[in-house]
């Protein structure tokens, strides 16, 4: 059986997603699995168990374009890979069910109209599934392939998830504490002077994660405060997944390294305001969400909202040293 799942973007919804490959495997071991996506979130995938084939696909450049011409090399760039027996759209926008129309597949399934954001996509599909949009993403997706392929992936088999990646766990007598200072947008960062009292508490070693300049000037600061923290070089995806693979617990907002540790099994603390924890994580004995009194449209994100910073780092300190 070939299989196509079309996953675009972005880092963190990329590696949730991730969950229903080794389901899928499980149930059609000889199967062909490849994943249409972003081509700069392409590495994130890399050493993935379960895939044969990653397409990266330069989203970008069309949309800078915007012409014809590049349109069509990217629907003879898709219908070049051959015949699927299913492709699956995870996504669930028009871009990504337009992508999944272009496969050359008798079966596309997706989320019907009532389920999407953005509803036109649903028309792209001939086989949909029904599942509230406010539903946990975890939830949706295995709901899709549950549907889709006649699975039966159950909560207790979601716990028991295997490590999407091979890796090599470190044995420390310091604990390893990984710092996610950034994020999509501003108000999903947590105050970086709220950090001060956690460092206090805590016997670990901190390494404060960046990607931009701001969030670099961050972390430099944060470096100021206490002689426990380090920071990290500028990370590409594949040496993010290794650091957080190599740590005993991330601590950030929601927002893709820290989903990535749910992924690998690591434990890690996020922190949300303006964001669902309840649609956009999976809570487990060692990942563990902590939420502001905010009330969570998750059809329109208030960017406004910074209630994050009204979470007390108590709980976090808490949170913390139950988990190391």
């Amino acid at each position: 059986m070939r299989i196509a799942i079309v996953r675009l973007s972005a880092l963190g919804d990329i590696v949730q997603t991730m969950i229903v490959v080794q389901f899928i495997k499980n149930k059609f071991p000889d199967s062909q699995i490849d994943w249409f996506v972003d081509e700069k979130f392409k590495d994130v995938l890399k050493n993935t168990e379960g895939l044969s084939n990653i397409f990266g696909l330069d989203i970008n450049k069309i949309k800078r374009d915007k012409s014809l011409r590049s349109l069509l090399n990217l629907f003879f760039f898709i219908r070049n890979k051959g015949n699927y027996d299913i492709a699956l759209d995870f996504q669930g926008l028009i871009k990504s069910a337009l992508i999944t129309r272009f496969i050359k597949s008798k079966k596309r399934c997706g989320f019907d109209k009532n389920s999407l954001r953005e509803r036109l996509a649903s028309y792209f599909y001939n086989y949909k599934v029904n599942i509230s949009y406010s539903e946990n993403v975890i939830f949706r997706y295995v709901e899709l392939v549950n549907k889709s392929l006649n699975l039966k992936i159950t909560k207790s088999k979601i716990d028991n998830k295997k490590a999407f990646y091979k890796y090599k766990k470190t044995k420390r007598t310091i604990k390893k504490v990984i710092l996610v200072i950034g994020a999509s947008f501003d108000s999903k960062i947590y105050p970086i002077g709220n950090y001060k009292e956690i460092f206090e508490n805590l016997d670990a070693e901190f390494i404060a994660i960046w990607k931009t300049k701001k969030e670099k000037e961050m972390a430099v600061m944060l470096a100021r405060e206490n002689k426990k923290i380090s920071i990290s070089s500028q990370l590409s995806l594949v040496d993010l997944v290794d650091l957080i693979a190599k740590s005993d617990l991330v601590i950030g907002g929601d927002t893709g390294p820290t989903h990535l540790a749910w992924a690998l099994n690591i434990p890690s603390i996020i922190l949300f305001g303006p964001t669902s924890a309840n649609r956009n994580t999976f809570q487990t004995d060692i990942n563990i969400a902590l939420s502001s009194s905010s009330h969570v449209n998750p059809y329109k994100i208030n960017k406004k909202d910074y209630s994050i910073g009204a979470i007390n780092p108590k709980k976090i300190i808490k949170a913390a040293k139950k988990i190391l």
